[in-house]
């Protein structure tokens, strides 16, 4: 592989980019990449994926649905996070019962 022309394109590729974070759109290669996988990643990844053909940026639909499921996975995850921190104190039924006529 010419490093010349590979940084070519990567840098070509980092100039058509707008933006810092990008949704990205794996493609199939010989390799074994499987196809329509999405993910995010930086510029300086972006470019290099492009460069090399294993991925595209995502369309704007696609990257709505992408951060759209990510966002309702991770209020998911926060309510599970959150109900494992609910603390429950157990007091046996005679002890309720001496704080009551205590009152």
């Amino acid at each position: 592989m010419d490093l010349r022309s590979y940084y070519k394109k990567v840098r070509e590729a980092d100039a058509m980019l707008v933006g810092q974070h990008f949704v990205m759109v794996s493609m199939e290669t010989s390799e074994g990449g499987k196809a329509g996988v999405l993910t995010e990643a930086p510029r300086g990844i972006a470019a290099k994926l492009i460069a090399e053909s294993r991925a595209r940026v995502a369309t704007e639909e696609e990257a709505r649905d992408f951060h759209a499921t990510h966002e309702e996975a991770r209020t998911v995850r926060e309510q599970d996070e959150a109900a494992k921190r609910v603390q429950v104190m157990v007091i046996p039924a005679h002890e309720l019962k001496k704080q009551r006529e205590k009152s």
